[in-house]
């Protein structure tokens, strides 16, 4: 059976790779000029929290029978992918609170890109199945609220506004994003910059909007998505001493200002990487309010809600979900 993925980050190769392990014939559509996604973008480390009620206390507001389903698949959905040839540069995530694995970004696409038909965005007419796989919208969130984008510059919301426009519902606060704190502008950011030039030291900054009104949150979560959350456009955080990240912002252009009373204040601007509200899935993947269609990765939206989790996990365990489904419904 031909089935159409839309996209080709994680989710949509992952999805067509073990389509083609079930005898069906993907046709992978990329929208943009490369494979990848964002995926390509990021350090590649695929996560889960090591225990259960940490997912639930960190992700208070998400949908728990999907949060369960990565929870519990992703420890084989990583030897699956490492069955195919995937090697990782870490074991483990180096974080007490997780566990999981890191690849090199390039080689996993690498070996999980066949058959892509880039420059190929989804048809109007597009027939089911079908799998959304194409990113959420983050590059239209952050255009909407004066954010920085951290992500591949073609993910508008293709997926999502397909499905919206033949009944599918929605899950999560389509208002609420994954991001991280970057050097605000003149910095320059490049796509290789990405990872390098997060300002991940919030926990340790005192934190001030671009006028200098205070707003430093009394706990700041160890994954510090609530401060991009908080800043907006524009912040300053204020810290005692230098450190890489800082001499990085620095390197790039971006405002790094010695203060008088010797600490430093840097500018800082929040980037989205992905969103986090989207299409309403089931377990198996499929859209809810609709006949024929699946999304996968953050196009599936209400998961992490309230907090943070992989997003590399939820595109490759609904990925492989998804493509079980659609083998099993032919």
């Amino acid at each position: 059976m031909k089935v159409t993925v839309a996209g080709a980050g994680m989710a949509g190769l992952v999805a067509a790779a073990r389509l083609r392990e079930l005898r069906h014939e993907p046709r992978v559509l990329e929208k943009g000029t490369r494979a990848g996604g964002s995926m390509l973008l990021s350090s590649c480390v695929v996560w889960r929290h090591l225990e259960w009620e940490q997912f639930r206390a960190e992700c208070p507001r998400g949908d728990e029978r999907l949060q369960r389903l990565i929870w519990e698949r992703l420890d084989d959905a990583l030897a699956w992918l490492e069955s195919l040839g995937a090697e990782p540069v870490w074991r483990d995530t180096e974080n007490p609170l997780t566990t999981g694995r890191r690849y090199d970004p390039k080689a996993l696409t690498q070996l999980l890109a066949r058959h892509v038909e880039l420059g190929t965005p989804l048809p109007d007419d597009a027939e089911p199945p079908l799998l959304l796989a194409t990113g959420g919208f983050p590059v239209r969130l952050a255009r909407e609220r004066g954010l920085l984008l951290r992500a591949n510059p073609w993910s508008e919301g293709d997926g999502y506004d397909f499905a919206k426009a033949r009944g599918a519902s929605i899950a999560g606060d389509l208002g609420e994003f994954y991001g991280r704190a970057m050097p605000a502008p003149p910095a320059r950011i490049e796509e290789e910059d990405f990872v390098r030039l997060s300002q991940l030291y919030g926990r340790e900054a005192r934190v001030f909007t671009d006028d200098w009104r205070e707003l430093t949150p009394p706990h700041v979560a160890w994954h510090e998505n609530d401060l991009a959350q908080l800043i907006g456009p524009r912040a300053w955080y204020v810290v005692g001493e230098t450190n890489q990240r800082i001499e990085a912002a620095r390197e790039a252009g971006g405002e790094v200002v010695e203060r008088e009373d010797g600490t430093i204040a840097v500018h800082v601007a929040a980037a989205v990487t992905h969103t986090l509200g989207g299409l309403q899935v089931d377990e198996h993947a499929r859209v809810v309010g609709t006949e024929g269609i699946w999304a996968a990765g953050v196009d599936a939206g209400g998961i992490a809600s309230g907090g943070y989790a992989s997003g590399l996990a939820q595109a490759l365990v609904l990925g492989l979900a998804a493509a079980e489904s659609i083998a099993e419904t032919s």
